[in-house]
């Protein structure tokens, strides 16, 4: 896939959105402006062929079929894992597990490893930053194993505390639980410190990948998380499918999460021998195509770069963080140092529902809410925000039109 440079040496943004059939529509008259990446991606063109292709040439159910189209979807399907475990740098396939997504990699892992692992007594720390998906499966483990789960307080600014965290670490962590990009707020937390630091008292850590994947490029052999989970969907991939990584020790030593189909070597009434990495964890017929899909805009987005990805979508956030501030009333919420691809907002006497609705009439789609991220909004004293969240199809123009819009808004509202 070629998408020539453009003259700053980045992307090539107007290639790249041709890709996208979606973004050439109208919303009530208005050119789309798609700034919910945060809640969901676009798909390319390159998937969406990929997808009708598969169902159309080579469907079929995978592993153990002898005939032909089977053997092709299985090719497809385990091509797919290794176009994965290539992606995060992994060092074994057998460490990449496909999940429906984030929220049900998350909860193998709490179902799973910590089943086996937390005692009573036992503390999990999770940040305050978290999306509810890394927040709720550890408080039904803790509840289950008389444990406890310890919020990691963030800063005015929306930063991760670090002289909490370190003073919260202790030999009775069993688990991190922390995202590599806040949904809410767009902060970076800083992972190399956080794992280090936890491996140290013997904790293992679990990234939340949801919001990073699509944004910076990751090396997990390097980071040395012992679990990393992101989804299809966020990543300009289907819906419906995610991927769990974990180190193949661990994974070596957890309990099935569901039974059936793919899981099992054998089975008898006497007993069941179960499969072995990565299908131990990929009971039933799994989502072949989505898989295939996945890898597909795996490919598209290394082909541009990650790094070039980054590059981008820093500028749009610079420059519509300076738009913002030329807002009376306007108020930016999460401004840590190290963020990436989102900004979160509220605006004086105004409902971000009602500023959302109007924004819609003109064509320009944000999220409002609490972005399943109530911890966030209780901590900023907030009911919810206005949440403008980047991708790689976005522009600076666009930018104008989204701000245009809000000021043309707000002359209504206030």
């Amino acid at each position: 896939m070629n998408h020539a440079a453009t003259p700053s040496g980045l992307l090539d943004i107007s290639k790249i959105r041709s890709d996208f059939p979606i973004l050439s529509q109208q919303i009530k008259q208005h050119p789309l402006v798609y700034f919910d990446n945060g809640a969901s991606t676009q798909k390319p063109i390159q998937v969406i062929d990929a997808i009708a292709h598969f169902y159309k040439v080579d469907y079929s159910n995978v592993h153990r079929g002898i005939h032909t189209l089977s053997q092709r979807a299985t090719e497809r399907f385990e091509n797919a894992r290794e176009t994965v475990r290539q992606f995060l740098c992994a060092r074994s396939k057998k460490e990449i597990i496909f999940t429906r997504g984030t929220t049900e990699s998350i909860n193998l892992v709490a179902k799973s490893w910590g089943n086996e692992n937390i005692l009573p007594g036992d503390e999990i720390l999770v940040s305050e930053m978290e999306h509810h998906s890394n927040i709720v499966p550890w408080q039904i483990l803790a509840q289950e194993k008389q444990a406890r789960v310890i919020p990691i307080p963030i800063g005015d600014d929306g930063s991760l505390d670090m002289i909490a965290f370190h003073r919260l670490l202790s030999a009775k962590t069993r688990i991190v639980a922390i995202t590599e990009l806040s949904n809410a707020l767009g902060t970076l937390p800083p992972l190399s410190e956080i794992i280090s630091a936890a491996h140290n008292v013997g904790s293992v850590v679990m990234v939340d990948a949801a919001q990073s994947v699509a944004h910076k490029a990751v090396n997990v052999a390097e980071l040395d998380c012992d679990f990393y989970a992101f989804s299809g969907h966020k990543i300009y991939g289907p819906s419906g499918i995610g991927v769990l990584y974990a180190k193949q020790a661990l994974l070596e030593n957890m309990p099935p999460y569901q039974s059936g189909g793919d899981m099992i070597s054998e089975v008898s009434f006497s007993g069941t021998t179960y499969n072995e990495l990565p299908y131990k964890f990929e009971a039933g017929t799994p989502n072949i195509v989505g898989a295939d899909g996945l890898a597909v805009a795996l490919d598209y987005i290394s082909n541009l770069g990650l790094d070039k990805i980054a590059h981008h979508e820093a500028d749009l956030l610079n420059y519509a963080t300076k738009k913002a501030l030329e807002v009376e009333g306007l108020r930016i919420v999460g401004f840590a140092k190290h963020k990436a691809s989102i900004l979160s907002f509220v605006v004086n006497g105004v409902h971000a529902t009602d500023l959302g609705t109007l924004l819609d009439q003109q064509g320009v789609a944000i999220r409002v809410g609490h972005h399943c991220a109530m911890p966030v909004m209780e901590r900023f004293n907030l009911a919810s925000t206005a949440r403008i969240s980047f991708g790689i199809y976005n522009t600076i123009e666009e930018i104008d039109i989204c701000f245009t819009a809000i000021n043309k808004a707000l002359k209504i509202l206030t």
